[in-house]
C-alpha cells in the first residue's frame, strides 16, 4: 500500500513528495529507467558503466546471498507529478535471519540534498521494525564519501571494510555499516 506524506514529513517548501510506494518491474521500469539515467554519476562512480536497460533488470531481480527477492522490498519516492525521484531496494535475512539490508538507495541528481534520503531511511526502518529486524545493514563505496558521510549522520556505524569488491569495471574498498533496530 502506498504511503501518503502529504501531511507526515518535513520537506522543503519547493519540494513536493506524494508517496512512497513497492515497485513493479512491469509498470515501473521505464520510471526506473529514467532515474538511473538521472543518476548516471552514481552508476559511472559504482560500476565505470552508464545505466542502461540491464541495470534496471538488475535492479528488480538483485538481492543479497541467501535473501529472498520476493520478500525485499524494491520501493520508489514519487513527486505528486508521478515523476520517480528516488528509489531503495530493502532486504531481508541478510547477512543474518534478523537482519535488513540496504542494497541500494539512490536519489536522482537533481533532487539530492533536499532530506530525500533521510526520508527513505525512516521509510525503511518502520518497514524493518515491522518485520522485526534487529538491525539494518548498508555497503558503502569507499569512493562515496558523501554518501558515508550521510550514513554516518544517520546512526549508522562501521562493521568491517571489505577490498578488493568487484562491481561492473570497477574494484573498490566497501564498508559494512549497521545500525541497530
Amino acid at each position: 500500500m502506498p504511503l501518503d506524506l502529504s501531511k507526515e514529513l518535513s520537506v522543503p517548501s519547493d519540494f513536493e513528495i506524494a508517496q512512497i510506494r513497492q515497485l513493479v518491474q512491469r509498470d515501473d521500469a521505464q520510471a526506473v529507467r529514467d532515474l538511473y539515467d538521472s543518476a548516471a554519476d552514481f552508476v559511472a562512480m559504482e560500476t565505470g558503466l552508464v545505466p542502461n536497460d540491464e541495470t534496471v533488470a538488475e535492479f528488480f531481480a538483485d538481492c543479497p546471498p541467501g535473501a529472498d527477492v520476493a520478500k525485499s522490498q524494491k520501493l520508489g519516492l514519487f513527486q505528486p507529478d508521478g515523476l520517480l525521484v528516488a528509489i531503495s531496494d530493502l532486504a531481508f535475512g541478510y547477512p543474518e535471519a534478523d537482519d535488513a539490508y540496504i542494497g541500494l538507495l539512490l536519489i536522482a541528481a537533481n533532487s539530492r540534498g533536499m532530506g530525500l534520503g533521510r526520508i527513505f531511511v525512516e521509510h525503511m526502518t518502520s518497514i524493518a521494525r515491522t518485520r522485526q529486524a534487529r538491525r539494518l545493514l548498508i555497503a558503502v563505496l569507499d569512493e562515496n564519501t558523501r554518501g558515508r558521510a550521510f550514513w554516518q549522520r544517520e546512526g549508522f556505524r562501521l562493521l568491517a571494510s571489505i577490498p578488493d569488491f568487484k562491481l561492473g569495471e570497477k574494484t573498490h574498498l566497501v564498508h559494512r555499516m549497521e545500525r541497530q533496530l
